[in-house]
């Protein structure tokens, strides 16, 4: 490998060694390797195995939960330059992509094909389909389409051991073995370093109907979410912003979205013709009945981008406060209104701004602590607060991750959520892909 391309200038690798989770430990790197193909990817981790060195891939740094944060005395595996699509095929509605891949760019391509790639988590316009791959990636359509896992049809990886193999397959069945891509799909680097992936495709879906709803109360908007699945009603997207989010992005857009709501609800109907306005009118009554100031159907894409772009800048503007210490439970759609009321009561508790967005047609939300820069007392209560929204979460029935991951920040959490025996078995399939340890360790568990 070009020695241009391992890096050891200190601030270069800081700037390499960490994703976007707040206040999650970093180790400090020996160094970073730019890898640009699966064969150089194989002769890093087999190095590292003679030697016992631990491996820490990472794509974009997009992401929330520290799980591709290094480690002290690791090499960082840089996949982003394996960025090239290597092939779409309109027939058998498929894609195959390198790890760096950006999910934008990837659904920009299948577009040229009518084609579409549903998940897009919010970061799709910088993440990369090798971070959306090892945390299970959802987004914002993915009440109805599904997350990452849903698409993944066949990976390409490099075992702990060194080994380049290819799991799954191209065609539209097959149970021959064991779910072995579905295994890494949201295993975070600690079972393998993805290298390429094959992913399933859809038609592009119809032209959408957006219904807005102003709420006065982020529990009135939770009422709407839990009517609207009540009604059997399932939009390609419900979503949810709260005042701190739209009063964020007003600050630094000047959108003017603070003015009219508390919360705003989105969904977005692309069912084709006029079942997809049948359906947005249902969902519009859905919003009434919880008590909606203001709702309405709209057919401009335009106006509907305006207020899905304001969901997708929350999280950047909320950065802009100060840092951001971001949740991402996930419970049952019935528990929703419930699951924010105690948001709210955890914020008045800790005296901390807990701000809310959510995928919350699914029931993932994301309240996102904020804390003034330096506030060390902010921060001990901000850690408070976390824990007991991951809490009040599991005590719904719900998760302590609906797509960011384990990670580092998460780890108390899974181990309160899974069984003793459970957690056995996730440590006998780490043992087996990975004997070594070397593969992100100290990550999930």
């Amino acid at each position: 490998m070009p020695g241009h391309r391992i890096l050891r200038d200190p601030e270069v690798v800081s700037g390499l060694s960490h994703d976007e989770a707040e206040w999650a430990p970093v180790g400090a790197p020996l160094a970073v390797v730019r890898a640009e193909s699966s064969d150089e990817v194989r002769e890093v981790v087999r190095a590292c195995h003679r030697h016992g060195v631990p491996v820490v891939a990472r794509g974009a740094g997009t992401g929330l939960s520290g799980g591709a944060n290094a480690v002290d005395g690791c090499v960082v595996v840089a996949l982003d330059r394996m960025d090239r699509i290597v092939e779409i095929d309109p027939l058998e509605r498929l894609a195959v992509v390198q790890p760096g891949v950006v999910n934008d760019h990837l659904r920009a391509a299948a577009s040229e094909h009518g084609l579409w790639y549903p998940p897009d988590p919010a970061s799709s316009p910088w993440s990369t389909i090798g971070g959306n791959v090892a945390t299970n990636a959802g987004g914002l359509c993915c009440v109805k389409y599904g997350v990452t896992r849903d698409y993944v049809l066949a990976v390409e990886m490099v075992t702990g051991t060194g080994e380049l193999v290819r799991l799954g397959r191209r065609t539209a069945k097959g149970v021959a073995g064991y779910d072995l891509v579905g295994l890494v799909v949201g295993s975070e680097g600690t079972l393998g370093v993805v290298t390429e992936v094959t992913v399933r495709l859809r038609p592009l879906p119809p032209p959408a109907v957006t219904v807005a709803g102003y709420f006065s109360s982020i529990v009135d908007a939770g009422r709407a979410v839990r009517l609207t699945a009540a009604a059997g009603l399932t939009p390609a997207a419900l979503e949810l912003v709260d005042r701190h989010c739209l009063r964020a992005v007003d600050a630094w857009k000047n959108m003017g979205l603070s003015v009219d709501a508390d919360v705003i609800l989105l969904a977005r109907l692309d069912e084709p013709g006029a079942a997809g306005q049948t359906a947005a009118e249902r969902t519009l009554r859905c919003f009434e009945e919880a008590g909606a100031t203001w709702a309405a159907c709209s057919t401009d894409e335009t106006e509907a981008e305006a207020l899905f772009a304001a969901r997708r800048l929350a999280y950047p503007a909320l950065e802009r406060l100060g840092p951001v210490l971001t949740e991402d439970v996930c419970v049952p759609k019935g528990q929703v209104p419930r699951m924010l009321q105690r948001i709210e009561r955890t914020a008045e508790r800790h005296r901390i701004t807990i701000a809310n967005i959510a995928h919350a047609g699914d029931g993932n939300l994301h309240p996102l602590i904020i804390t003034e820069p330096g506030d060390e007392a902010a921060r001990v209560r901000a850690q408070a607060a976390f824990d007991d929204i991951i809490a009040d979460a599991l005590a719904l029935g719900g998760t302590v991750t609906g797509e960011h991951g384990v990670g580092l920040l998460k780890r108390p959490g899974l181990l309160a959520e899974l069984p003793p025996a459970v957690l056995a078995l996730h440590r006998a399939v780490k043992d087996a892909l990975d004997p070594a340890g070397i593969l992100n360790p100290g990550k999930i568990f």
